[in-house]
Order: structure tokens, then C-alpha cells, then sequence
């Protein structure tokens, strides 16, 4: 009988010592992990949430495609792309790609840094590094705006357009999607002004 009651309290002793050490181990892991991240930064995350509250999503590799009012299809691609909390419709692009399918079964290809694309009206910006190619054409310019609404893609600040029959510069150039045109304008000598059929 006294064998059994002291086997009894050592057993009882041994899992209060065991109890103990688990919830001492899960305390000090507990105190590990409050300091992964100090105070100080704490305070600077608060800080920068509260400055921001609109926050953002960021997506990656992210792709649209869709139809355009002249019945055009396109596909629109970014490596990383934001879409703000005020304004669903607006996406903010990092490294893009544009490709449009006309009609005619030409392709225009055009990337560029940075750009912006609307959902709801299809509209796209092209800013930084903007190329574009279009039957052997290559273009090169800062920035490209295309408007789904009138067809048009408007290209502008230090326009460069090489193909096989040389090279131009201008200011800025129109291209009709619809009537696939291509006006080209220059503004401070006025020595390129010209409508060229594409077809």
C-alpha cells in the first residue's frame, strides 16, 4: 500500500514537472515572437497604416483580354499590377504588354514600363519605354495612350518609327484602328506632317 502511494505522488510529481515545462517553454517561445518585431517598428507599421488607408492590391503575372468597339481583339499583360481601393476601374501596370488582333489578321505589339488600364472603358496608358511593333514597323516613344471609344492610339514625347523605307521623328503620331492610318505630326519645325495607309 505504501508502494502504490508513492508511486502515485512520483507519477503526479513527474506530469506537474512535465505540465510545468511545456507551459514554461510555450511562455518564453511566446515572449521569442513579440520581439521578432520590435516596438519601433510596430509603431512605424501603425503609423503607415494609418496614413494609408486606402490600401491597395497587388497582383502578379496578371493578364486581360477582351474585344474592343471595333470588334479588335487585344490581350493585356503585366508582371505586377495594383488595383486602389478608390477606384476599382483603374489598374496601375508594371511591365506591359499590349497585343492587339486586327481585323485584317495584322498583329500590333506594344510593351512599355510602366501603365495604367481602365476596366470599364477599356482604355489603356503606356508610359516609359513604350515600343511597338507593327508589320516590320518598329516605334519608339516615351508614351501611348489608346482610346478604346474612338479607335485611336495616340503616341507621343520623342517619337522614332524605323522601318525598311528609313526612319522618322515626330512629335506625335495617330493610329486610326479603325481605318488602320497612321498620321504623323511634328510641331516644332513643321516638317513632318503625313497621312500614310498602313494596308
Amino acid at each position: 500500500m505504501e508502494r502504490k502511494k508513492k508511486l502515485r505522488i512520483l507519477q503526479i510529481s513527474l506530469f506537474t514537472i512535465g505540465l510545468l515545462i511545456v507551459f514554461l517553454t510555450y511562455l518564453q517561445k511566446d515572449n521569442e515572437r513579440k520581439e521578432i518585431i520590435s516596438s519601433e517598428t510596430q509603431k512605424k507599421i501603425k503609423k503607415q497604416i494609418s496614413e494609408n488607408p486606402q490600401v491597395a492590391d497587388t497582383f502578379y503575372n496578371i493578364e486581360y483580354s477582351g474585344l474592343d468597339l471595333a470588334g479588335n481583339r487585344y490581350i493585356l499583360k503585366s508582371k505586377e499590377a495594383i488595383n486602389s481601393e478608390e477606384n476599382k476601374e483603374i489598374v496601375e501596370m508594371k511591365l506591359v504588354q499590349a497585343i492587339f488582333y486586327f481585323k485584317d489578321e495584322t498583329i500590333l505589339n506594344v510593351k512599355s514600363d510602366t501603365g495604367i488600364y481602365n476596366n470599364k472603358t477599356l482604355d489603356m496608358k503606356f508610359m516609359g519605354n513604350v515600343n511597338a511593333d507593327y508589320q516590320g514597323s518598329k516605334l519608339f516613344a516615351q508614351k501611348a495612350e489608346y482610346s478604346n471609344s474612338n479607335s485611336y492610339l495616340t503616341i507621343t514625347e520623342k517619337v522614332k518609327v524605323e522601318d525598311q523605307r528609313g526612319t522618322i521623328f515626330a512629335d506625335k503620331l495617330l493610329f486610326d484602328i479603325k481605318k488602320q492610318k497612321l498620321n504623323i505630326a511634328s510641331f516644332n519645325d513643321g516638317k513632318i506632317n503625313a497621312n500614310i495607309n498602313l494596308k
